[in-house]
């Protein structure tokens, strides 16, 4: 291990925070369950990236190695349905979003995975996994549909910690005829018609959601492994299938965590108070946020809350984020002028904060003592530097030399902006103008009106 420091992780499995030890201290192994795509990527999605990739280089502080890999869903029924309604084969619908995907968090400077595995190049490897456990007479065929058979598994519900009349009510499958019993759940299914599928013992069909993942873990990282997670949603059915499928299979029936060791799940991010819906009309794309603010400003929000509390969503929490950046910003400019060639940043005591569970909150607090530092005449201003780089470098800001430039997206919105506000004033409708200057303030634009016109900065 490159330091002595200990991290404390939260583990869903056991339920209470503990300290990670690695099951290889020279290599750590880490798997997250990333998007389905059919559609651009929202907060929700952005969340549970950063939040990983935040633990990820956290981590690599710490341990010599860590293989990180976060997998791509690209066969599911919401894929085909888009496939259908647009017209195109599966594949013209997952590539575009995969790319998208990885471009928005690319401008959330989330680092790219070790290993990003697609659910269609590992079919073969779900079908041996499935046929391992009718084998074993964990799963049975009927009608086409291969299905795990939750009563042979005794340690199901040991993750979410839900008994069996939640399970069924929770368990997002269908209740058919050919269950042995109701809580049973997809392993493989048939393709109709125009559906996509592959060649199996059981007939044309697909895998299940949840055997993707036990499958492309295993390949990718070899069992048991140290870390899982994913957002809190996936607790229940997803990680406890997961679990159930991976111990009966190739890891150990009696030990849950022989899969994996620990379990660590992000909350959800509501919106101004709300869940975020399709029925609300409240989902926020990342793509759409990324026209007004600095990728780096929406990753401090993201931060800005707890991993394992709620993150609501809303104009405070990006204007605060932008405030502080904007500062951070202008002491590492002052600081770039200082040579800090000669000096280490080992030291990892400055972000001590992430080795207690992660904690971003109190990580970020730090943040707001070193400006304090920064103003104060007897602070050393290179260990100041120091401190700056190495929480940059973990937190995954201060990394733009650019970021006061501001993007063309953003000047020709502000632009149109003071346009239908002169119109306003114009109007003397006074209330709109006023709003919008307003909602300028809230993206972080200042204005100043002159009788040569409007001219409008970066707020400080």
């Amino acid at each position: 291990m490159k330091s002595s420091t200990s991290f404390n992780l939260y583990n869903t499995l056991n339920g209470k925070k503990e300290v990670l030890k690695a099951i290889d201290p020279k290599h750590l192994k880490i798997y997250a369950c990333g998007p389905t795509v059919y559609n651009y990527a929202h907060i929700g999605n952005a969340r549970m990236a950063v939040v990983f990739d935040t633990l990820v280089r956290t981590l690599r502080s710490i341990y010599p190695k860590v293989t990180y890999v976060s997998n791509i869903t690209d066969i599911d029924d919401k894929i085909i349905e888009a496939a259908v309604d647009q017209n195109v084969d599966i594949s013209t619908i997952t590539e575009k979003y995969t790319q998208i995907y990885n471009e928005d968090m690319s401008k959330l400077n989330v680092l790219a995975p070790d290993v990003q595995p697609k659910a269609t190049e590992y079919i073969s490897e779900m079908i041996e996994l499935i046929e391992d456990l009718i084998s074993k007479r964990f799963a049975y065929e009927k009608e086409g549909h291969v299905l795990f058979h939750v009563p042979t598994y005794n340690n199901y519900g040991k993750l979410s910690k839900i008994n069996r009349e939640e399970q069924i009510a929770g368990s997002r499958v269908e209740v058919a005829p050919f269950k042995k019993d109701p809580a049973d759940f997809i392993l493989w299914k048939p393709s109709t018609g125009n559906q996509p599928g592959w060649d199996s013992p059981w007939g044309f069909g697909r895998p299940g959601w949840h055997t993707e993942c036990s499958a492309m873990s295993k390949k990718t990282l070899g069992l048991p492994f140290d870390i899982h997670g994913g957002g809190r949603d996936l607790i229940f059915p997803h990680h406890e299938n997961e679990i159930a499928q991976s111990c009966c299979s190739s890891a150990n029936i009696e030990d849950p965590s022989s899969y994996a060791k620990y379990w660590m799940h992000n909350g959800f991010v509501t919106i101004e108070g709300e869940k975020m819906s399709k029925s609300l009309g409240n989902i926020i794309l990342v793509r759409e946020l990324t026209d007004s603010y600095h990728g780096e400003v929406i990753r401090l929000a993201l931060l800005s809350s707890h991993y394992r509390q709620g993150l609501d969503w809303n104009e405070k929490v990006i204007h605060q984020a932008n405030k502080l950046l904007n500062k951070l910003y202008e002491i590492k400019d002052e600081l770039d002028e200082l040579d800090t060639s000669n000096k280490s940043s080992s030291d990892l005591s400055v972000i001590e904060m992430l080795m207690d569970d992660l904690n971003t909150p109190g990580l970020i607090a730090e943040l707001n003592k070193i400006i304090k530092d920064f103003n104060s005449s007897n602070k050393d201003k290179i260990v100041i530097k120091e401190k700056l780089t190495l929480i940059g470098s973990v937190l995954g800001i201060l990394q733009d030399n650019s970021f006061n430039n501001i993007s063309d997206e953003l000047k020709i919105k502000v632009e149109k902006m003071i346009l239908e506000r002169d119109e306003a004033k114009n109007n003397r409708d006074y209330d709109s103008a006023d709003m919008i200057r307003q909602q300028l303030l809230d993206i972080g634009i200042e204005i100043n009106d002159t009788s040569e016109g409007t001219n409008w900065k970066l707020k400080s």
